[in-house]
């Protein structure tokens, strides 16, 4: 029976992949992360309080548990809290990722790190796993630097890079680019989006699915997980608007320049998945399928 601890389970992506593992056998797992754990499930799912950004917890935590793989999802993402408070991102998105990737070639286990479409500088359509990173942003260079230290010091890793994770879960912490636009949409408020940002968007379930593959395959290298469908984010707010049948009279498309974010966004960073699907077995939904799955009014 494989032993599995996750990392931020109380984020979108920990929530899913608890999910994932309440619903299978055969695998025997810990979610982690600061605070109450705040899954549906509550005290019938394994859980343990741990601020990964405390190492000798973090230490004392796997030692403890043992596990045969780690799948790491605790990070800061906010990208522009990212520009403007440094020092809490160095710590979180580097040194607790090397912290972990030294305890992964300790203690022996399979480290799956995730990153981020933002180490590119947004030149280019489908990046690749070998293409040269690049950050714009603080984010981007933190998550980058976080890569660096999993290969230098994990002795087994994936690296999975993603991009605009959406989804839904009972109980979130913030907001996603979905969930936004559907409620937005709904109420027929006036959105400036920007036309001139193209992503990949990815369905957290598919996402936790990834983690999961790479995790009981051991798999070692990067892989790129994210959507299938490749467009810009004014189109995916469309798309949202023609699948939940509500007007995008009120949609105003605007040059990202205009919106003065103190972070610099890589322009076009979709994300060529052929790797992931051919080695991994990687098989994401497309985008309508991830509304379906998401189930708003």
């Amino acid at each position: 029976m494989k032993r599995i601890l996750i990392t931020g389970s109380n984020g979108l992506l920990g929530q899913k992949l608890s999910d994932l593992f309440l619903a299978q056998s055969g695998v025997e797992w810990l979610a982690t992360a600061r605070g109450e754990n705040r899954h549906p499930a509550g005290d019938t799912m394994p859980y343990q309080a741990l601020d990964v950004a405390d190492f000798e917890q973090t230490r004392s935590v796997l030692e403890s548990f043992r596990p045969d793989a780690v799948i790491h999802t605790a990070a800061m993402t906010q990208v522009d809290d990212c520009e403007t408070q440094r020092e809490l991102c160095w710590t979180l998105n580097v040194e607790a990722v090397a912290h972990l990737a030294k305890l992964s070639s300790e203690l022996g286990f399979h480290l799956v790190h995730v990153s981020t479409d933002f180490i590119f500088d947004g030149t280019k359509p489908m990046y690749t796993e070998e293409d040269p990173a690049n950050p714009l942003s603080y984010y981007g260079e933190s998550k980058w630097e976080g890569e660096k230290r999993v290969m230098e010091w994990a002795s087994s890793y994936s690296i999975l890079r993603t991009v605009l994770v959406y989804g839904r879960v009972a109980d979130m912490s913030r907001s996603n680019i979905v969930l936004w636009a559907h409620g937005a949409l709904k109420k027929g408020q006036t959105m400036r989006v920007v036309g001139d940002q193209f992503r990949t968007p990815t369905l957290a379930e598919d996402l936790a699915m990834g983690c999961w593959l790479a995790a009981d395959q051991k798999a070692q290298g990067i892989f790129n997980i994210a959507g299938k469908d490749y467009m810009s984010v004014i189109e995916l707010v469309r798309r949202v608007a023609a699948f939940y049948q509500l007007s995008d009279a009120v949609v105003q498309e605007v040059d990202s320049s205009t919106l003065n974010q103190p972070a610099k966004r890589p322009p076009i960073t979709g994300l060529d998945i052929s790797k992931a699907v051919r080695e991994l077995g990687y098989a994401p939904h497309s985008f309508e399928e991830g509304l379906a799955l998401m189930r708003l009014d």
